[in-house]
């Protein structure tokens, strides 16, 4: 048979299993309405186990490895058709609609804000960026900004998640998995490093550089340039800045931003080393309730999938199916398990979407741990 012969056999075969697909589908729609009426889960997962081992067992030889995924993405769509019809009554999904009908209209203005760091940090800047005339409490740790939110001790916190050049904040990440919080807007803050030190001091004594590590990672390439210069991490820029500023020595510098020269009576010997000019910081602004702000575009969660062949590309084609698109995609191995991880998404579509409504509900189902953490829009 020649090339044209061989492709209409191919449309002769795909005209009957769409015939076939239209035909199961109807079938599983009518048990989705089966399920509703007897107030059944719609995850079955004993039958679909079953059923794969079934199927496995009636392909041919060189297929048995290929049969299991295209079994797989029908029950995956046979369920998403039946949770459609099963509606959208979940807890989250009833959080959610409840959430965008009560919360205020307008971003609020003047509130308590928990901070990680100093007078000069970059999340306070990040803080005035989102508040207009936020009442600032500084806390020494990520963790304590998680605590004043948990215990009321704050109405919000804004934390740094991650930065173009230097990557995650990864403590950020090991304390959202273990604290319960939602985020209510976030910001991407472009961020200018900047080479400080006292009064007098010049390049050539310089002899320790002190800063957080996320932002000597991001200073790399000016700091590799420098001779019998010793780097050494600590909590925060502006703590660096700080230090240096109420140190006797005249030796050493601090990478800070521009707002600890005012701030703590330092001179810049040089301004903007990071390795890249388009350096952003995207700081997160949490809060103990769910809060739903109107515009908001972007969605995040947190799950842990089973540890088994699949189990993320079941995940990633719920999204597909559902036209929602992803603009991050995170994992951090989970403390005490071995080859186990915590997948963190963040979801490009509006909260109003029913389709956001349609994958939370299913997502819950099928992991062994889901945590939403809230709708919200970005400001840049």
């Amino acid at each position: 048979m020649g090339m044209n012969e061989l492709r209409q056999e191919i449309d002769r075969i795909d005209e009957q299993m769409i015939r076939l697909f239209a035909e199961r589908m109807d079938v599983a729609t009518r048990i989705g309405q089966y399920k509703k009426e007897n107030n059944l889960p719609v995850l079955d997962l004993s039958r679909e186990k079953e059923k794969i081992l079934n199927v496995i067992d009636q392909s041919p030889e060189h297929l048995k490895e290929f049969t299991p995924l295209l079994f797989s993405l029908l029950f995956e769509i046979s369920r998403n058709q039946q949770s459609r019809l099963c509606g959208l009554d979940g807890e989250i999904a009833s959080a959610i609609k409840k959430s965008i009908e009560t919360t205020p209209q307008i971003f609020p203005d003047n509130v308590s804000v928990a901070c990680q760091g100093i007078a000069g940090a970059n999340s306070q800047a990040a803080c005035e960026k989102l508040f207009r005339y936020p009442r600032t409490f500084f806390c020494s740790s990520f963790e304590a900004v998680f605590s004043a939110i948990e215990n009321g001790l704050c109405a919000y916190g804004v934390i740094p998640l991650e930065n173009s050049s230097a990557g995650s904040v990864n403590l950020v990440y090991d304390q959202m998995m273990r604290r319960h919080f939602y985020i209510v807007r976030s910001i991407r803050l472009k961020i200018s490093h900047n080479l400080l030190v006292k009064p007098g001091v010049k390049l050539e004594n310089i002899r320790e550089i002190y800063s957080h590590e996320q932002a000597l990672n991001q200073c790399s390439v000016y700091l590799s340039k420098l001779k019998n210069v010793r780097v050494i991490p600590c909590e925060n820029t502006a703590v660096a800045a700080k230090m240096v500023a109420e140190s006797d020595r005249d030796d050493i510098a601090a990478i800070a931003s521009e707002q600890c020269i005012k701030q703590y009576g330092l001179n810049c010997l040089e301004e903007s080393i990071q390795n890249v000019d388009n350096n952003y910081t995207r700081f997160i602004c949490i809060a103990k309730n769910l809060e739903i702000y109107p515009g908001a575009n972007r969605t995040s969660l947190m799950m842990t999938l089973p540890h088994e062949q699949g189990s993320l590309f079941k995940v990633l084609s719920k999204f597909y199916s559902l036209g929602i698109n992803l603009n991050k995609l995170e994992s951090r191995p989970l403390p005490n398990k071995e080859f186990e991880f915590m997948f963190y998404f963040d979801l490009d579509t509006p909260v109003y979407s029913p389709n956001l409504l349609q994958v939370i509900e299913e997502l819950k189902t099928s992991c062994d741990f889901f945590q939403y953490l809230g709708s919200y829009s970005e400001v840049i």
